[in-house]
C-alpha cells in the first residue's frame, strides 16, 4: 500500500462523524450546565434534522444464570439500529470541549 492511499473506512465511521457533528452542534449552541433530558431532547432534534433514525430510552435486557432480571438498564438512544448514546456520554463531550477550547 502506498503512502498516498487513503486509509480504510471503518465501518461506523462515517455515522460516528454524525452522530458527534450533531452532539456538538447542541453543546455550542447551549452551553454546558443543563439538565441532561435538555440535551437529550436537542440531540433528537438535531439527529431528526441530519436524517438520522433513532429510537429513545430503550430498556436493555440483564440475564442472569437464565433469569431475566429487570434493573432499569436503558439507553437513551439508539442510532440507526447500530450506534447507541447514554446521558454518560455528555459530562465527556462538555469535559473535551472546554478542553479543545483551552488549547487552542
Amino acid at each position: 500500500m502506498s503512502e498516498t492511499a487513503a486509509a480504510p473506512k471503518l465501518r461506523y465511521e462515517e455515522l460516528t462523524e454524525k452522530i458527534l457533528g450533531a452532539a456538538i452542534e447542541v453543546h455550542k449552541t447551549l452551553g454546558p450546565g443543563l439538565l441532561e433530558s435538555a440535551y437529550e431532547e436537542c440531540l433528537c432534534l438535531e439527529l431528526n434534522l441530519r436524517g438520522l433514525r433513532f429510537v429513545r430510552q430503550i430498556t436493555v435486557p440483564v440475564s442472569y444464570k437464565g433469569i431475566n432480571l429487570d434493573c432499569g438498564y436503558k439507553l437513551d438512544l439508539l442510532v440507526e439500529n447500530t450506534s447507541f448514546w447514554n446521558s454518560s456520554v455528555w459530562s465527556a463531550l462538555h469535559r473535551f470541549m472546554k478542553l479543545n477550547f483551552l488549547l487552542t
